[in-house]
C-alpha cells in the first residue's frame, strides 16, 4: 500500500505541478482583492478535484462505452504522458502555460479564472486524467483504490496551499530554482510514463 501511494504521489505531483502552478495563479489574479483570490484558489481545486473524480470512478466504464481497451489506454496515456515529461525537461509547458495566463488576462471581460484556466486545463488537464484513470486501473480491489484517492487528495491539498501562498511561493523559489525542479520532476515522469507503457504492451502480449 505505500509503494502504491508513493507512486500515485509522485505522479499526481509531476503531472499537476502545484509549485508551477502559483505562478500562473499570481499573474491571473494580481488585481484581485485578496479574498477574492482566497475564493477562486479554493473554487480552483473544488472543481479539478470533482473532474478527477469523476474519471477516476467512471473513466473505465467510460472508455468501455467507447470500445477502448484499457491496455490500449494505458500505452497512449504513457505516450501522453512522455510528451508532457519532455516538455518540462526543456522548459517548453511553463511557457505554454504562461501564454495561455496572458491571453486569459488580456480578456477584460475574465474576472473568474478559476474554472478556466486554472481548474481545466491547469488543474485537471489531459495528463492528471489520463493518470488517474491509469492508477485507479492498476489498483485491484476497494483498499488499493482509496489509496490512490488519497494520494490525490494529498495533492490537491498541496495545490490549494501552493495557490493560496503564490505570492510568497515565488518570492521563495525564484525563477531559477523553478526551472531546476521542473526539469528533475520530467525525468522522474518520463520514467513513470515508460512504465505505462511497458505495462500496456505486456498485458496486450499476454492476453
Amino acid at each position: 500500500m505505500t509503494e502504491l501511494f508513493v507512486s500515485a504521489f509522485v505522479t499526481f505531483f509531476v503531472v499537476i505541478d502545484p509549485p508551477g502552478c502559483a505562478p500562473i495563479f499570481a499573474s491571473l489574479t494580481s488585481g484581485a482583492a485578496a479574498a477574492q483570490r482566497r475564493a477562486m484558489a479554493v473554487r480552483s481545486v473544488l472543481i479539478a478535484a470533482a473532474i478527477l473524480l469523476f474519471f477516476g470512478l467512471f473513466g473505465e466504464d467510460l472508455l468501455r462505452t467507447l470500445g477502448i481497451s484499457l491496455d490500449a489506454f494505458r500505452i497512449a496515456g504513457g505516450i501522453m504522458l512522455f510528451l508532457i515529461a519532455l516538455e518540462m525537461v526543456f522548459e517548453r509547458r511553463q511557457a505554454r502555460r504562461s501564454n495561455r495566463a496572458q491571453e486569459v488576462s488580456a480578456d477584460p471581460e475574465v474576472e473568474d479564472v478559476s474554472v478556466f484556466p486554472m481548474a481545466i486545463p491547469m488543474i485537471a488537464g489531459p495528463g492528471s486524467i489520463a493518470s488517474i484513470m491509469l492508477l485507479m486501473a492498476r489498483g485491484e480491489g476497494m483498499a488499493q483504490s482509496l489509496v490512490v484517492l488519497a494520494a490525490l487528495g494529498a495533492i490537491l491539498l498541496l495545490t490549494m496551499v501552493a495557490l493560496l501562498l503564490a505570492g510568497p511561493i515565488m518570492r521563495v523559489l525564484g525563477h531559477r530554482m523553478e526551472a531546476m525542479i521542473t526539469r528533475l520532476l520530467g525525468v522522474i515522469l518520463a520514467a513513470l510514463a515508460a512504465q505505462f507503457v511497458i505495462d500496456g504492451i505486456e498485458a496486450t502480449l499476454g492476453s
